[in-house]
């Protein structure tokens, strides 16, 4: 199965990099061929082009609920997310960019097949290259989230 791991966020904005810190530790400890490793700092619509052709795709990336605790790591499909509804293309939410996709006849694999491990944030809007410390204290457990959706966790290398 062909699988894509997006680390989504800008790593100049705190604790926003999140998402991109952990895919770089995951394609650190991968040794699967079958898997891919990227980044982004993109959304919306302009995820189609990066998500499409693959089988499976694991979303990485910062969130921020109202009662959440900064550290906390989910793990969620589109539809557990909230749709926003925008009069702009550009704001589309990640269901409603899949949907189209899909309707415009994309490769995009089907909500079951992308999972979306999503990491309780504090800052998203200060300019720093380090998370805060709650968040930083999340990522291991957010990369052995990914690693063992993908099938190689704890030394399991074969993915089955």
């Amino acid at each position: 199965m062909k699988t894509l791991v997006l680390g989504l966020g800008n790593p100049i904005l705190t604790d926003d990099g999140v998402g991109v810190y952990v895919a770089r530790a995951v394609a650190d400890r991968l040794s699967r061929a079958d898997v891919t490793v990227a980044e982004a700092c993109v959304g919306g619509l302009r995820l189609l082009d990066r998500i499409a052709g693959y089988d499976r795709v694991i979303l990485v990336d910062a969130i921020q609920t109202p009662d959440g605790t900064p550290g906390e790591v989910y793990r969620l499909h589109p539809g557990d997310l909230p749709t926003l509804h925008s009069g702009s293309s550009h704001d589309l939410s990640l269901t409603g960019a899949l949907a189209l996709g899909r309707r415009l006849g994309f490769p995009i694999p089907d909500d079951e097949k992308v999972v979306i491990v999503a990491i309780e944030v504090e800052d998203v809007l200060t300019f720093g290259e380090q998370c805060t410390p709650a968040v930083a204290a999340a990522i291991p457990k957010a990369v052995q989230m990914v690693m063992d959706e993908i099938g190689q966790g704890s030394g399991d290398d074969d993915g089955q």
